[in-house]
């Protein structure tokens, strides 16, 4: 695979700087992207999960202030409300995790990484990465896994990423690491083309 991880260096836990922030949150809005979810996005992201076999996928927009799932895949659970903060642990030392839901905070997570690189990202586990290993989203929601590419328009500008996680490490190979760029590749300009009936094949 031709992933390289970045180097450690200071603040391990530092989100990389996007200066293209606020012109992607503009596009974004331009486009109708990034502001609720989309039933053909969330179909989007069951055909990547059920293609890598990981059990979560997403179509993630991120603007100046959040991520947003638009298309979600996730596990069916009896979850009341995955997008609230996790309750206070009942006792001392006692952890809670969370079920992934449509927002993120803006410096959570891996794909603020895949916007900075502009390319695609594959962790097979990422406690072997330092940088990585201490993202909040490895304790409150368990994931140990992640693949991911990023959306880039006609413009040149990167939209969001498509993405799946996993709770264990995987070892996306080859195979995973061009069915999420081949994914990306295809769903970038029909977000672009989409009309009020969705997403044109």
């Amino acid at each position: 695979m031709s992933y390289d991880p970045p180097r450690p260096a200071g603040r391990l836990l530092l989100t990389p700087e996007d200066d293209e922030a606020p012109a992607r949150t503009a596009r974004l809005r331009e486009l109708g992207l990034g502001e609720r979810p989309e039933p053909a996005l969330d179909a989007f992201a069951d055909h990547l999960a059920e293609l890598t076999g990981a059990p979560y996928a997403m179509v993630n927009f991120l603007d100046e202030k959040r991520q947003f799932f638009a298309g979600l895949h996730r596990p069916e659970r009896d979850v009341l409300n995955v997008d609230t903060a996790a309750p206070a642990a009942a006792g001392a030392g006692e952890r809670v995790r969370r079920e992934v839901g449509r927002c993120l905070e803006r410096g959570h997570g891996f794909c603020p990484y895949v916007l900075a690189r502009r390319k695609a990202l594959v962790l097979e586990d990422v406690r072997d990465y330092p940088r990585f290993a201490g993202n909040p989203v490895v304790d409150e929601y368990g994931i140990r896994s992640y693949l991911g590419a990023p959306l880039v328009d006609t413009t040149h500008m990167v939209l969001g990423t498509v993405c799946v996680v996993a709770m264990e490490p995987r070892p996306w190979g080859r195979a995973g690491l061009d069915a999420i760029k081949t994914a990306a590749a295809d769903l970038a300009p029909r977000l672009e083309s989409r009309g009020p009936g969705g997403l044109r094949r």
